[in-house]
């Protein structure tokens, strides 16, 4: 009988897409287990539950034929125990950064072959555990969302998107574009407590420096955030050492340690300290 020849192509296909989520989850956990070596405390860390969540979500993903594979949701509702502001204050600066859930839940997906998947990440915080949690720490819940979901005349206004320009100081980028409910900015990219627990993640991070303008930033210093069901960006000191600033029009406006914060305008400069960050709102 006439051999058959034996079509690769699926294998190959396979083979590459095994390689590819090999070397993401290679990565990925070698990033974990290095912030986890430098932040244990004796409990779960903030990375290590935002780890758990992503393979939660990677179990939900289904095999299609031929190597691909679907999701088949495109909301996913993260419920997280945060029993105190301080736990709450740390989930948020992991959950939240720019290597955040979002961003983790992407590229998983992307690496599984699940192209083109738009999913939703909503995150919320929870004092105690619920009987329905499947895990103490946290509770996933997957939905099918119809467009438009009904929620959305409830919903509060998108944010605004902001530029930032440093014009004094040095930070790690020149400018920074953000869309986002809050922005810290302070010194250094990450913030540990006397611990070596991760504290914050700052979204603009100047870099650390013994002199000039950077060393007048305080690790916390300040964040901007925009209050609920509203446009308006305000600017807020967090206790920093050198004080929080805003120069319009050539007038100088303090920004008082507290709750309220200044309202910002495009065009304004924001001081922390000596360094300087021009803002544009659109």
């Amino acid at each position: 009988m006439p051999r058959r020849r034996r079509d690769s192509s699926g294998d190959t296909n396979v083979d590459i897409l095994t390689k590819v989520r090999s070397l993401e989850t290679t990565l990925a956990r070698r990033f974990d287990d290095a912030a986890r070596k430098l932040t244990r405390s004796g409990g779960r860390e903030p990375l290590e539950i935002l780890h758990a969540i992503v393979d939660a979500v990677e179990r939900e993903i289904r095999p299609s034929g031929r190597g691909k594979h679907a999701f088949p949701f495109n909301a996913i509702h993260v419920a997280v125990l945060a029993p105190s502001r301080e736990s709450r204050e740390r989930l948020q600066a992991v959950l939240a950064g720019e290597s955040g859930l979002r961003q983790r839940i992407d590229d998983k997906l992307r690496a599984m072959g699940c192209n083109g998947a738009d999913v939703a990440v909503t995150v919320s915080y929870a004092g105690r555990a619920q009987p329905v949690w499947r895990n103490p720490e946290f509770h996933l819940r997957f939905l099918k969302v119809d467009a438009p979901a009904p929620v959305v005349a409830a919903t509060p206004p998108s944010c605004p998107h902001v530029d930032l320009v440093v014009s004094s100081g040095v930070a790690e980028k020149r400018s920074y574009s953000f869309v986002a409910e809050r922005i810290d900015l302070g010194r250094c990219a990450e913030v540990r407590d006397s611990r070596g627990r991760l504290v914050r993640l700052n979204n603009v991070a100047f870099v650390d420096a013994t002199s000039g303008p950077n060393q007048s930033v305080s690790r916390r210093h300040a964040h901007i955030a925009r209050p609920r069901n509203s446009m308006e960006l305000r600017l807020y000191d967090d206790d920093s050492a050198h004080g929080t600033h805003i120069v319009r029009q050539g007038r100088t406006i303090d920004v008082p340690k507290g709750a309220r914060g200044v309202r910002l305008n495009s065009g304004d400069e924001i001081a922390l300290g000596d360094a300087r960050l021009r803002i544009r709102i659109t």
